[in-house]
């Protein structure tokens, strides 16, 4: 493998197809495009130095070697830390490929600042994607000035799906954007109601934009993708993993002015995305269910915690009091999205690193454990502890080729 050496000329080349307009500098592109490639969704660090020092003088620095601590002010730890996660990434095919598959998808990129970037993403700080790989027009980003995300969940009852259907559609046909993930159940029905209004839906994707998922969603998917927008902060090719749907969760709360929870169980990721809308200052609403039903388990646990305000909602007209002032919270209340102050594991979906690292392993072949970093975007030296402790719990072994994760791992 070559490692990665910044060519403005070859950055240039790659970019050109994928830039909307000519008001941005391909260099700067080019060097959010790789930066999208090395940080995971998220990464404070990387997001904190690259608001700081522009994504190309960012990139050069890292390349450098030199310490980019107090540009992104944080500590040595800090610092050390997130250059080992992106250094086994710093792989000249694997960060170019994206662009290829991007330029041969009718894909383009969008960068902060950008008049189709979605403001409401700025919110999220030194969190905000460093660009937005897009399939569709990314004009359309500009009319989701007055949006509401609907999420719930994927096994979804016929209630949850007609409820969804109902309320997308009158706000379709009302002029708001419908904001969702593109899974089954609510989010699909969501979308589809949206379409059939002839309304605008945009669909943020856990991977890369090229990869629709789930793959039953294919004509979904490309439908929105021809009205409205497809959209991933993930580079092309990039696989839909676990942590990576918890990321994009935060995406689908900053780019709606408020977040309706349709139907969720317990543990629903939909409460992770209403968590992250609450942390940024927007209004939460939820849609009661049947108190016999476990679908609707997490929405009525919502509307218990009094830790949150949220808006219990049954209509169109209830939703769109969320955001005509009556429900809307006061920024001055937004907590950092790095995570809420007092303790929510058993409200939040739980993924950490060493779910990143079974993620990145194969049932069938064996991976080193440079590979499995550069798939996590984890430092070596932590996927190497991580390995350790899965095998002493029965859920990866090792041969002379590398880690396999088990079948019968739990």
């Amino acid at each position: 493998m070559t490692r990665f050496t910044y060519s403005a000329a070859h950055g240039r080349a790659l970019v050109a197809p994928l830039m909307p307009g000519d008001d941005v500098d391909p260099d700067v592109v080019y060097a959010a495009a790789v930066w999208s490639g090395l940080a995971e969704g998220g990464d404070r660090v990387a997001g904190a130095l690259v608001q700081a020092r522009g994504a190309v003088d960012a990139l050069g620095l890292v390349l450098a070697e030199e310490n980019g601590q107090d540009a992104a002010g944080v500590s040595p730890k800090e610092w050390s830390d997130a250059v080992a996660r992106w250094r086994p990434r710093l792989v000249q095919d694997e960060l170019d490929l994206p662009l290829h598959r991007a330029a041969a998808s009718g894909v383009r990129l969008i960068l902060p600042g950008e008049t189709c970037w979605p403001r409401g993403l700025d919110d999220l700080g030194p969190h905000a994607p460093l660009c937005l790989w897009v399939r569709g027009d990314p004009a359309t980003l500009t009319r989701l000035h007055a949006s509401i995300a609907l999420v719930g969940a994927r096994a979804a009852t016929g209630y949850g799906e007609h409820v969804a259907r109902e309320l997308s559609s009158d706000l379709a046909q009302r002029g708001l954007g419908v904001v969702s993930g593109a899974a089954y159940g609510i989010d699909a029905a969501a979308h589809r109601a949206a379409l059939d209004a002839a309304g605008l839906t945009v669909a943020l994707m856990a991977g890369g934009v090229d990869r629709p998922y789930p793959a039953g969603h294919l004509e979904l998917i490309d439908a929105i993708a021809r009205t409205g927008a497809v959209v991933s902060e993930v580079p092309c090719g990039g696989s839909p993993t676990k942590w990576r749907f918890l990321a994009r969760n935060r995406l689908i709360a900053a780019m709606s002015d408020a977040t309706v929870v349709v139907e969720a169980g317990w543990r629903s990721g939909a409460l992770n995305t209403a968590n992250h809308a609450s942390d940024l200052g927007r209004p939460v609403g939820v849609v009661p269910g049947p108190v016999t039903s476990p679908a609707s388990a997490g929405c009525h646990r919502l509307l218990r915690d009094t830790a949150r305000e949220v808006r219990c909602v049954t209509s169109a007209d209830e939703v769109i009091e969320l955001i005509s002032g009556g429900g809307m919270f006061t920024m001055s209340a937004m907590r950092s999205t790095a995570g809420p102050e007092t303790p929510e594991a058993d409200v939040r979906p739980r993924t950490d690193d060493r779910t990143r690292v079974g993620d990145a392993l194969s049932l069938r072949s064996a991976r080193t454990v440079d590979e499995v970093a550069r798939r996590s975007g984890m430092a070596v030296a932590d996927v190497q502890l991580h390995l350790g402790l899965m095998r002493l719990d029965g859920e990866v072994e090792q041969d002379g080729h590398g880690w396999r994760r088990l079948a019968t791992a739990r």
